[in-house]
């Protein structure tokens, strides 16, 4: 980023001498992305297509990892990078960019980084990777994970990470979302990992096929059996929520917004899930703000460059008393838990200014 804008804390009211160096750890496979944005179409095969934009950023975990360091969280990531030049971009980008602890990742010798190209038209993407396994970076450093708040997982149908269940164990609520079940099965039982999480947090078809139902709703209902909450994302609807201690259910609709690139919005949410979460908000305005935060990100291109700032938040909130969106009266009640976050924050104009999206340029030499 330009500046570090994380000066909104939303822990301060709660932190203790002896709390936990760590809010939240997560692991995970880095990527440099690169993402073209402006296409008019998808690209059509024998043509050359050309991008009215493009940028660069460490990809992967790096987008929920960004996210959450630029919503105040002390956010430590373990990860592997590559012993080259995209690796060395994205540990300085993580580390000095966005103030992410890298302590217990490490920089594999002969190894590359995995790369993502990702392309951007019509309010959706498509993408090519390209990558090899990096050696497991479990019980290779020392205190993995560390005591933290909470952790980030993202499940794997028939797989069980043994670093989840220490986080649970050691007091970290964790929060899981879930990709596309390439088997085709859609086993609930197959989330072996399940049972250690606070939150699942799947969109409307994923939770609609590991639940056997025909409604998002019914979905997260079924799910919080399983999890204390259950939050199903709507798409263009918003999301729904159910806490399954108490029966309490929540749903808030989303902001209309012009999205430019959908990458990384759904680690944006958790990342706004997550903030409200161990901030004690209630369920509604957990649900609102991590909605808000995927609404702003989808307005710029890239995964962890498109992360909202509490800057973003604050020009947000302003345009809204101003009257400078659609609806500004439901959105100002809606969102009034904001106001004593930003209370003493300066507005900034909007739109605001992101970190130079691309790798390659250096200092100007002295003259």
């Amino acid at each position: 980023m330009t500046e570090r804008d994380t000066d909104v804390d939303p822990l301060v009211c709660l932190r203790e001498p002896t709390d936990p160096d760590c809010d939240v750890f997560l692991t995970g496979t880095v990527f440099l992305d690169i993402i073209f944005t402006g296409l008019d179409s998808a690209p059509v095969r024998g043509t050359e297509s050309w991008a009215r934009g493009m940028g660069s950023s460490p990809g992967g975990v790096a987008n929920m990892a960004t996210a959450l360091a630029r919503l105040g969280l002390r956010t430590s990531l373990a990860a592997a990078f590559g012993d080259d030049h995209y690796g060395e971009y994205c540990w300085d980008a993580l580390e000095q960019g966005e103030g992410i602890d890298l302590s217990l990742s490490r920089t594999v010798p002969g190894w590359h980084s995995p790369v993502t190209v990702s392309m951007a038209y019509e309010g959706e993407r498509t993408m090519v990777s390209h990558g090899h396994a990096a050696p497991p970076l479990d019980g290779a450093l020392p205190a993995y994970p560390p005591h933290a708040r909470a952790a980030v997982a993202s499940l794997v149908p028939g797989r069980s990470e043994e670093w989840v269940a220490r986080a649970a164990r050691s007091g970290a609520k964790v929060f899981a979302d879930v990709g596309w079940d390439d088997t085709g099965r859609w086993d609930l039982a197959g989330l072996a990992d399940l049972r250690h999480c606070e939150a699942f947090l799947p969109n409307a078809a994923e939770a609609m096929r590991y639940t056997r139902t025909d409604c998002p709703r019914a979905a997260a209902r079924a799910l919080a059996d399983k999890v204390r909450y259950a939050v199903v994302t709507l798409g263009s609807e918003g999301a729904y929520a159910v806490d399954g201690a108490t029966g309490e259910t929540a749903e808030v609709p989303a902001i209309q917004v012009s999205a430019l690139d959908p990458t990384g919005a759904g680690d944006v949410f958790v990342a706004g899930f997550v903030t409200g979460t161990l901030a004690g908000w209630p369920l509604a305005d957990r649900l609102a703000f991590a909605g808000l935060t995927a609404a702003l990100s989808v307005q710029e291109f890239g995964g962890s460059l498109s992360a909202p700032t509490w800057g973003e938040i604050a020009a947000w909130w302003q345009r809204v008393q101003g009257h400078e969106c659609q609806d500004p009266a439901a959105l100002r009640a809606r969102y009034a838990f904001l106001e004593r976050l930003l209370r003493d924050r300066p507005a900034r104009p909007w739109p605001l200014r992101r970190a130079v999206p691309t790798i390659g340029f250096r200092p100007a030499p002295a003259t």
